[in-house]
């Protein structure tokens, strides 16, 4: 299987994926604003232990969602970033110069525009993200017929500012650390760095390694992600055995099916509930999410626009083949739709309803106004195809009359 085979394979399982994250939504939302809204809570918020021999920890089936099924999420996630570093769509120095520039933006455009309506404030993270798996599937919709090299902009741009976003939100969070704990994920981090040295090391090592990271994070106070993702790190990229597939990409292809259409549509069934009674912002919260609003909708295309126009006028970028700038400027509104990594930066501690109104609002405006804006681009693009084709159809041959039976023709004399 070929190096762009696979990125395709990946757009393809997020564009189906985000259907799914769309409709998971829905039903949370619906539910959670229905007369069932207490039976939806209290599931919620059922509490369930998990005991492996020493490692016991208690959380409800919400918190379970966020800080075990989302770790695997951003274990694929790392994978996903460094296989398209080193063996795909970014590898080498051309290639990933765009998306590194329209990263940066993507992450300082919407601290900027938060900061200054609410200074201070903690929830600018979640404004840095960008659900793929929902924006991909609303290309398809709204421009079918949109390059791929500017479907590769998005999703490395997404890989690249949700992991900023995770790792960003968990480092400025507030809380204990367990010093002790984190000595130990980082000691099996190392152990894992040494494992991917033996090419033929059994799967199940790397597997047990993943997990007492998680573990020891989780016990640490940190936040999992964090586990997820440098866990990742250390996957190598390289074949068991001459002749096999990439070690990483195959982790990378068993687990992104399940997180694709399992793991994430359950998060945010467990996230997206909020009641809208009950979530519009208060005394104290109208600069918060204002400003999450407005860092979504505004700084976000805006950060990723002017850093990729940046990038290609210093000559250190390229602009992608066939791409128009005002194409550009639509995926740098899709990107605003923050979605499902905002609903996790977010969490669920206090304020946290008026902040998911928020980002689902900001989160439907980008989605909006970007595919009106590509939807009118592919418009205009088909009809300057259609005014450069030749008006008119096609000179017509006069057809042969034929004969039955064929005359003969006279023979030729020679001369």
């Amino acid at each position: 299987m070929s190096m762009r085979r696979v990125t395709l394979d990946y757009l393809r399982t997020e564009t189906g994926s985000g259907l799914i994250l769309i409709g998971a939504a829905a039903a949370a939302i619906a539910l959670a604003n229905s007369p069932w809204s207490h039976a939806y809570q209290a599931a919620l918020a059922t509490p369930l232990e998990v005991r492996i021999g020493g490692f016991a920890q208690s959380s409800s089936l919400a918190g379970w969602a966020r800080s075990g099924l989302m770790a695997v999420f951003f274990l694929v996630l790392g994978m996903e970033l460094k296989f398209e570093l080193l063996r795909g769509e970014l590898a080498g120095p051309r290639r990933f110069a765009l998306p590194a520039f329209a990263a940066v933006g993507g992450i300082v455009g919407p601290a900027l525009v938060y900061m200054a309506i609410d200074p201070g404030g903690s929830a600018w993270p979640a404004a840095c993200a960008t659900d793929d798996a929902v924006v991909l599937a609303l290309l398809g919709v709204a421009a079918p017929g949109l390059g791929a090299p500017l479907r590769v902009l998005l999703m490395s741009l997404a890989l690249a500012d949700n992991l900023a976003a995770a790792v960003i939100a968990a480092l400025v969070a507030p809380g204990a650390v367990h010093a002790p704990m984190l000595v130990g994920a980082l000691t099996v981090l190392a152990l894992l760095a040494l494992l991917s040295r033996w090419r033929r090391a059994p799967f199940l090592f790397y597997a047990a390694g993943i997990v007492l990271v998680w573990g020891f994070a989780l016990k640490s106070g940190l936040d999992p992600a964090l586990a997820g993702a440098a866990a990742a790190l250390t996957v190598p990229v390289g074949a068991r055995r001459p002749g096999q597939e990439s070690t990483l990409k195959y982790f990378m292809e068993s687990l992104h099916p399940y997180v694709a259409f399992v793991i994430l549509p359950l998060f945010v069934f467990s996230a997206a509930g909020f009641t809208l009674a009950g979530s519009w912002p208060r005394a104290g919260m109208a600069a918060p999410v204002l400003g999450l609003v407005l860092a979504l909708w505004l700084g976000k295309p805006l950060g990723v626009f002017g850093m990729a126009a940046l990038g290609v006028a210093l000559r250190l970028a390229r602009r992608p083949s066939g791409a128009h700038w005002v194409e550009i400027a639509g995926v740098a509104l899709m990107s605003g739709a923050g979605f499902t990594i905002s609903f996790y930066v977010i969490g669920d501690g206090p304020g946290a309803a008026p902040l998911r109104l928020a980002a689902t609002a900001a989160s439907l405006l980008s989605a909006a106004s970007g595919a009106a804006l590509l939807a009118w681009t592919q418009e205009r693009r088909r009809l300057s195809e259609a005014e450069l084709a030749p008006s008119g159809p096609a000179p017509r041959r006069s057809p042969r009359r034929f004969a039955w039976p064929p005359r003969s023709r006279p023979a030729r004399r020679r001369p």
